[in-house]
């Protein structure tokens, strides 16, 4: 069984920065990959970044390269999101995925995933 829980959400001004946290239980991590995405209201499910959890390059969405970091803790098997950089645009429920065997180009793919997070709500207004 795996469980995956976001964390670090909130209000930012734009400009500012914020960290999501996403902690997943269960094993298999050899074949894991994570992804994060995002959904603002009256649009669509995005994707934003993700990686596998060993080996292959992270990906990330367009609105998200040179503002967006993924990095990981594998001691405590947390992948974190450090956003900075920071625009209304950016206000979003975040969401965190588990999926495995993923191939490099199914990082994207939401449906591709099979564990999601409770997701965090990042509201970005001054």
């Amino acid at each position: 069984q795996v469980q995956v829980l976001e964390s670090g959400g909130g209000l930012v001004q734009p400009g500012g920065s914020l960290r999501l946290s996403c902690a997943v239980s269960g094993d298999s991590f050899g074949t894991l990959a994570m992804g994060w995405f995002r959904q603002a209201p009256g649009k669509e499910r995005e994707f934003v970044a993700g990686s596998r959890w060993t080996g292959g390059a992270t990906r990330y969405a367009d609105s998200a390269k040179g503002r967006f970091t993924i990095s990981k803790d594998r001691a405590k098997n947390i992948m974190y999101l450090q956003m900075n950089s920071l625009t209304h645009e950016d206000t979003a429920e975040y969401y965190c995925a588990v999926g495995f065997n993923l191939r490099q180009p199914d990082i994207s793919d939401g449906g591709r995933y099979n564990y999601w997070g409770q997701g965090v709500q990042v509201t970005v207004s001054a």
